[in-house]
């Protein structure tokens, strides 16, 4: 039977302290579902289809693309250049958007609707080393646009920030003491 001691419980907090938050890896996800590189540029069922195996995400049966080089927009929707808050930390863009909806029988990747759509975004954005950036495509089926009352997204608001750590000196020699009398 395996046994564990302090070295490893502290080593596997030292560890947890320093490993990208789960927003990083919900920011790269964001990437790699809605704005892949290769991406077409038609709406063909057949190269779609293949761009969707291709990805492996025949899991999915509903998939919105944004086009690669729109990534600084989609960035600006998460600030107060392009967004407004929409509720809590979701913010919708300024301006629509031009993307395609891909809709697929699940498991299959067989692909029954490709669709190009001009809409507002509503995206689900999240502090990460001190730039708020999206982490979730949410649907707009209805279009809605933003309020002119609403405030924009990141305006002087720090909440719904992703964890971050910063380690204070007091933090470091607190480890170094843990470390030097624990082993």
């Amino acid at each position: 039977m395996y046994q564990t001691n302090s070295r490893t419980y502290f080593i596997l907090l030292v560890y947890s302290e320093f490993t990208p938050s789960k927003w990083n890896n919900g920011y790269s996800k964001f990437l790699k579902r809605h704005l892949p590189s290769g991406t077409p540029d038609s709406v063909d069922h057949n190269e779609w289809e293949k761009f969707i195996k291709s990805l492996g995400g025949c899991d999915r049966p509903t998939q919105s693309f944004l086009h690669p080089k729109d990534l600084d927009r989609v960035r600006a929707v998460c600030s107060d250049k392009g967004g407004k808050v929409f509720k809590d930390n979701l913010c919708i863009s300024q301006q629509p958007f031009t993307f395609v909806t891909v809709r697929s029988t699940p498991g299959t990747c067989g692909i029954r609707k490709v669709e190009q759509e001009r809409k507002h975004l509503i995206l689900a954005c999240e502090v990460l080393e001190n730039q708020c950036v999206p982490v979730h495509f949410e649907g707009n089926p209805t279009d809605q646009r933003p309020s002119n009352n609403a405030r924009g997204c990141q305006s002087s608001q720090r909440r719904n920030q992703a964890p971050t750590f910063e380690p204070s000196w007091l933090w470091l020699i607190f480890t170094f003491l843990v470390t030097f009398y624990a082993f």
